[in-house]
């Protein structure tokens, strides 16, 4: 716990609006609390980056539920859910009205606080409309995080003229994150133009060959241009972490 925290508890049992009892329980609960089918870590927030995540994608809904709602017990702000569908949100919804739902991104913000820890540009880029899903999880991320974002869709290595139009926000970025399925180019190019870091998002984008984004996660692992760092398939959440993470040095 903080000395913040800390020092809350025992101001209040002093002042008797906390009882010993329910402080001793407070000071249990305030490192993680076990819900019996989830350890909800309370102080991530405290050591890391954000809050703890959800990862929504096959949990039981009931589960989601029950982290969020424990994690709004403890005055959690900007939880964030990742691959939450619909039916997610909506279930979310009956717990609270505090939420936005990312549909796109598929991404479920819950208690939301607008922050903005920097003013230094963050670029994603991807190299077709349908990674648009994958490089959206990684652009909302990183703007809940507190990061302003630029996005440039559709500017593929298959129109080299569409990316080279985006000169001046390549520029202008402090990090860029480049999505890309198919042969997985995309950041080897941008690479090659800037010499600020570009993480490499491989995408599931493509035909057989490429192995469901295997294709592309290789050819980025082995580029050839320098500063960039490759992230797993699909990964958006991660990649807009790490993007937040190097922005706010």
């Amino acid at each position: 716990m903080n000395s913040e925290e800390l020092k809350n508890i025992l101001e209040q049992v002093q002042s008797g609006s906390l009882s010993t009892d329910d402080a001793v329980n407070r000071l249990k609960t305030l490192p993680f609390e076990n819900l019996g089918y989830a350890n909800v870590d309370h102080h991530r927030g405290v050591r890391a980056h954000a809050n703890e995540v959800i990862f929504c994608e096959g949990k039981h809904i009931s589960h989601i539920v029950g982290i969020v709602e424990n994690m709004l017990s403890h005055n959690a702000e900007n939880i964030i859910g990742t691959r939450a569908s619909e039916e997610v949100y909506n279930e979310l919804l009956k717990l609270t009205d505090k939420i936005i739902y990312h549909k796109h991104a598929r991404i479920v913000q819950i208690n939301p606080k607008e922050i903005r820890k920097t003013g230094k540009k963050i670029l994603v880029v991807s190299g077709g409309t349908a990674d648009i899903p994958v490089a959206d999880e990684a652009a909302v991320t990183a703007e809940i995080l507190g990061n302003p974002v630029i996005r440039a869709y559709d500017v593929g290595v298959a129109g080299l003229h569409r990316l080279l139009s985006k000169m001046d926000d390549i520029h202008s970025a402090n990090v860029i994150i480049a999505a890309a399925g198919m042969e997985g180019a995309l950041p080897s190019v941008i690479g090659g133009l800037t010499d600020k870091p570009v993480i490499a998002l491989p995408t599931s984008v493509g035909y057989g060959a490429s192995f469901g984004g295997v294709a592309a996660l290789l050819a980025m692992l082995n580029s050839c241009a320098s500063g960039i760092g490759v992230v797993n398939i699909d990964n958006g959440f991660g990649a807009g972490y790490l993007a937040s993470t190097i922005n706010q040095l």
